[in-house]
């Protein structure tokens, strides 16, 4: 949940009249509260008096920007060459089938999103996806199973510490 004063305290940082500022201003919006909201948009269109569609319009053109909350547990899954060679499609589509979403797409219960990424990096380890910045290597879809039920039985045993 965004708050209005941390947001209002982050956009007072730039000066309304420098609307060249609107990438880095999102840029330290989504790395403060983890996507762009509503709200954010909308505070960002008043401080900088510019409509909210140009807002939308830059948000999603690049993107490196989320308009809706990640998961939990965010799942990045490499498409670079290498791991396109080596099976990533096949690894997206188990990821997919396993949690019922798409990319860029939350679940219902918050505890996965998927995120297609260019390129993770980790070439020499195709085919890799990272889980809130854990890399997995080497990857088949025998592993999406066992690695999604990890995750699911690490947010089941912290709820059960937190009652």
């Amino acid at each position: 949940m965004i708050m209005t004063k941390d947001l209002d305290s982050l956009l007072n940082n730039y000066p309304k009249e420098k609307q060249e500022y609107l990438i880095p201003i999102l840029q330290d919006i989504q790395n403060t509260f983890g996507y762009l909201s509503k709200e954010s948009i909308a505070a960002t269109s008043r401080h900088f008096n510019i409509p909210a569609s140009k807002i939308y319009g830059v948000a999603t053109f690049y993107n490196q920007f989320k308009l809706h909350p990640p998961g939990k547990y965010h799942i990045q899954i490499c498409r670079g060459t290498a791991c396109h060679v080596k099976g990533s499609l096949t690894i997206l589509e188990k990821l997919t089938r396993e949690l019922k979403i798409g990319p860029n797409e939350t679940t219902k219960d918050g505890l996965f999103s998927i995120e297609v990424v260019a390129c993770i990096g980790a070439c020499g380890l195709a085919p890799v996806m990272a889980v809130n910045g854990k890399y997995y290597a080497h990857l088949n879809q025998n592993d999406i199973t066992t690695i999604i039920k990890k995750y699911r039985e690490a947010a089941t045993e912290q709820e059960g510490n937190e009652k």
